[in-house]
């Protein structure tokens, strides 16, 4: 369900919303900036998304295997 919101901005951030974001879409643009910091997220289902993210977990697998090789060049400490 939709709920309308009243809003107070300056006049200048008026005007960008609306020349920068365009008129219509100004209400889902507030939505996306304010939902990550009011609604609690299915940890699952956004584990999920980013997984989905092919160049993400390439990116991540790149990396791991970074980690992994520089660990292999290092010697271990010696036991005191």
């Amino acid at each position: 369900m939709k709920r309308k919101l009243t809003i107070t901005v300056s006049e200048a951030v008026y005007d960008g919303l609306h020349r920068t974001i365009g008129r219509r879409r100004i209400s889902r643009f507030i939505e996306e900036l304010a939902r990550p910091h009011v609604v609690p997220q299915d940890i699952e289902a956004s584990y999920r998304e980013m997984a989905g993210d092919q160049a993400r977990e390439q990116e991540a697998l790149e990396w791991s295997e970074g980690v992994i090789a520089d660990a292999s060049f290092t010697e271990p400490h010696a036991a005191r």
